[in-house]
């Protein structure tokens, strides 16, 4: 048994050069790539992917951020069924600040609004959210 999960190099990760770094780890952690594409996301898209924090606060600046240059859109697989989970454990808090050493956002990250990496948070995400970008993906 496998599972599948989507993993987003967020715009920052891109600008500083930092993808391929993101990829690396997860492969390291023994994760495989099934798919990827350098993309500009558009606000549709963007809206479609932030739905659940639509009436939040925050949401105009995760969709401004999310769309404002190229993000690396890709989607991983692992054994068992907690590929999301094993993304999310690599990829550490979402606040660089107390992400702990080891992690992506604790090693590379500097800002809570710019935090490099966006992760699935349960199977359930991941299918939607793999939908969303690889619609055509078997």
């Amino acid at each position: 048994m496998s599972s599948r999960t989507l993993v987003i190099c967020k715009p920052d990760a891109v600008e500083r050069g930092l993808s391929g770094e993101v990829l690396a780890r997860l492969e390291r952690k023994g994760l495989k790539l099934v798919a990827a594409e350098l993309r500009s996301i558009d606000e549709a898209t963007a809206g479609r992917h932030y739905e659940e924090h639509k009436d939040k606060p925050f949401y105009g600046e995760l969709v401004s951020f999310i769309t404002r240059s190229p993000a690396l859109v890709a989607v991983v697989e692992g054994p068992g069924d907690n590929t999301w989970e094993v993304v999310r454990t690599v990829m550490g808090p979402t606040n660089p600040a107390t992400a702990p050493p080891g992690t992506i956002r604790g090693d590379l990250g500097i800002l809570l609004t710019e935090n490099l990496v966006h992760g699935s948070d349960s199977a359930d995400s991941a299918a939607r959210e793999i939908g969303i970008f690889f619609p055509d993906l078997p």
